[in-house]
């Protein structure tokens, strides 16, 4: 059976992730924003549309969000040790 959360077919074409693609487009700051938006977009479905997968996606965005922020303060301590 599919994840249609953390794992949906059709945001995979030809090897590249949709995520991965928009990360890359987008720069740090802007798919920080764009995670930001997801998460409110589907909280704010959930009870009309999708549900708990809804919710479920808004975790899985809170949770990339979290990822992208730590990856960031990574990168803030290192530049500042040097």
């Amino acid at each position: 059976m599919a994840d249609m959360v953390n794992n949906p077919r059709h945001y995979n074409q030809s090897g590249i992730e949709c995520i991965d693609a928009l990360r890359a487009a987008l720069g740090p700051e802007g798919f920080r924003k764009y995670c930001h938006g997801n998460v409110l977009k589907y909280v704010w479905r959930h009870e009309y549309k999708g549900g708990v997968e809804d919710l479920d996606k808004a975790v899985w965005y809170i949770n990339r969000l979290r990822t992208e922020i730590l990856i960031e303060h990574s990168k803030d301590e290192l530049t500042h040790e040097i």
